[in-house]
Formats: structure tokens, C-alpha cells, sequence
């Protein structure tokens, strides 16, 4: 990180590093940072679970390296994929909410 002076928010450390919002930076900056929070919910809900990737990709109608690829941040996720793997797989529902 670049040391700059007056900078006193998140926000303007997001508009500084990856340019403001609806930039192309900082739109790929977003949309890792998302995946990146649905990895780790995905992990946390499938270890309180008390299951296995194996485990989990077997309930959800899916394939191990799929649920391994999400917890790790890699690969484009299908919505309908990961509502099936929540709902069907973790008997959790899935909320969406747009801003």
C-alpha cells in the first residue's frame, strides 16, 4: 500500500487503491471480495455442519472439487448452484439483497 497522507476511511483507501466505484479496478476488487465472503461463509456453515467437503458435494447433488473450488475463491459460481448447496446441502436459506 502506497503511503498517503489524508486518508482517514476505508472508503477512501478503496478509492485510492482501486480507483472509485464503478471503475473496472475497483469493480474486480468488489467482485473478489464477494466470492471471497462467500467462501468463507460456505466453509463456516459446512464445518458447523459437521460434514465434509465429500460429505457436502454428495447432499447437494454436486462434486467435491466444485464445493472445494467455492471454499477457496476459485471458479464462477452458479447462483442456482449455491442456493442448491446451502439450502439442499446445509438446510440453510439463501437471502440475497441488492444495492
Amino acid at each position: 500500500m502506497k503511503k498517503d497522507k489524508g486518508i482517514t476511511t476505508f472508503d477512501e483507501l478503496l478509492d485510492h487503491e482501486y480507483g472509485p466505484i464503478g471503475t473496472e479496478s475497483r469493480n474486480e476488487y468488489e467482485e473478489k471480495a464477494q466470492m471471497f465472503i462467500v467462501s468463507e461463509m460456505l466453509k463456516e456453515a459446512r464445518k458447523e455442519a459437521k460434514m465434509t467437503q465429500g460429505e457436502l458435494a454428495e447432499k447437494a447433488g454436486t462434486k467435491k472439487s466444485y464445493i472445494s473450488k467455492i471454499e477457496n475463491g476459485r471458479g464462477n459460481i452458479q447462483l442456482s448452484t449455491l442456493i442448491r448447496i446451502f439450502e439442499k446441502g446445509l438446510n440453510r436459506k439463501v437471502g440475497l439483497t441488492f444495492l
